[in-house]
């Protein structure tokens, strides 16, 4: 067995101790990592011993305590609620965050069984945890058959720390429900408005909204104690620092193999986070039917309506939800005199206009855009208050 030489005095010899580079290839691709790192500790492969690059990523002092929200506005049409951002489950769902600008989008959402949503047993994040579990059992066969005793030790120390990570990130997703459901609920659809200006018009129950767009949504840990937490990260930290060091004094032709393993590791971990986060998802519990409008492009995914400007983008969500107090409400539109009778003018033209009397895809329900320029129409209101100012002030002029 490899370990270090024993001097004149029994001890062994400082001299002959390495602190290589190499091991920092432990430490390196935190990024890649802590992109996936929700999902990847909601499944329940993440008590397999095996390598994981940046295992310091999972080891933070407190635990999320909800899952990453979206940037955008969403409003209830009936109910009236509202916040300012996007549940992390509601926009896997949909997946609209990338919705050209300018573009309206409709689908209907449906509950079809009461399973839970979940971490999908088999995906590309599962493909890389396997990958790191191969490499770790490859390492430690190889350390036994060169009879290296300090790479036998870092790959025990680096393997059983992800399970240890595990015991003390694992959660599991609740999402919340309605404990009374007696009496008359409003309509759960709702709206919500991108940064981009685009807007997606989800039609839906008042139960699913509240699931997945108004309710926040509930991470158990199962270490529940906080403190007992902070220890299994103290241990991980010093299990950490042994790992690397062990590694660092390992033989050259292990340290190559060490090296190439966290390469490819690190590289597997970055394709995985560049790929959309829906993949890592079961999200089955849900039916997503996607709708279209009159002149909406049927060949590009989601069937979205696109538009040249903000306006003619409000216009058409006002098509579909035949309402426009959602819009102040979600500021969607400034409160001027302007905004105020271009509102209720659309209001006025959508009211009695509903789905269109062919259908552009058959099996997908259409709605119908009238011919209403909307964009001439608030231009012109603009030009009638500019001049309206413009009057006052002469008069003001006049006066004195």
């Amino acid at each position: 067995m490899h370990w270090l030489q024993l001097g004149d005095n029994g001890v062994p010899s400082l001299n002959e101790l390495q602190l290589d580079i190499v091991g920092f290839l432990a430490i390196l691709g935190e990024g890649s990592v802590l992109a996936n790192a929700q999902v990847l500790t909601l499944s329940s492969w993440i008590f397999l011993p095996r390598l994981i690059p940046a295992p310091q990523a999972l080891m933070r002092p407190t635990r999320p305590i909800k899952l990453e929200p979206v940037p955008g506005h969403i409003c209830g049409i009936h109910s009236g609620n509202y916040r300012d951002s996007i549940n992390h489950i509601g926009n896997i769902v949909c997946d609209a965050s990338n919705l050209p600008e300018h573009s309206v989008r409709v689908v209907h959402i449906k509950r079809t069984s009461n399973r839970h949503l979940k971490a999908r047993t088999v995906a590309p994040l599962t493909s890389v945890l396997f990958l790191g579990f191969l490499l770790s059992c490859l390492l430690l066969g190889l350390s036994i058959w060169l009879r290296d005793g300090m790479s036998i030790v870092a790959t025990v120390l680096l393997s059983l720390l992800s399970s240890l990570i595990g015991i003390g990130n694992k959660w599991t997703l609740k999402l919340p429900s309605r404990k009374f459901k007696d009496g008359k609920v409003p309509g759960g659809d709702v709206v919500i408005r991108y940064p981009k200006g685009s807007f997606l018009v989800v039609r839906c129950a008042e139960d699913v909204a509240r699931e997945l767009y108004f309710a926040p949504e509930s991470i158990n840990y199962m270490l529940v104690h906080g403190p007992a937490y902070r220890l299994i990260s103290l241990v991980g930290t010093m299990m950490l620092m042994g790992g690397v060091i062990c590694l660092a004094n390992a033989q050259i032709q292990l340290q190559i193999a060490w090296a190439a393993s966290y390469m490819l590791l690190g590289s597997g971990y970055w394709v995985v986070a560049a790929l959309p986060n829906k993949l890592h998802w079961d999200y089955s519990c849900y039916t997503v039917t996607n709708e279209c409008l009159s002149d909406s492009k049927m060949d590009m995914k989601g069937y979205p309506s696109i538009n040249e400007t903000f306006t003619q983008s409000l216009y058409k969500a006002i098509v579909v939800t035949k309402q426009i107090e959602w819009v102040l409400k979600s500021n969607a539109s400034p409160e001027t005199e302007a905004w105020k009778a271009w509102l209720l003018k659309a209001r006025e033209v959508v009211k009695d206009v509903g789905e269109a009397k062919k259908e552009r895809v058959e099996g997908v329900r259409t709605w119908e855009i009238p011919n209403w320029d909307a964009q001439k129409h608030f231009r012109e209101l603009l030009d009638g208050q500019a001049q309206m100012e413009n009057n006052d002030v002469s008069d003001g002029i006049e006066e004195v």
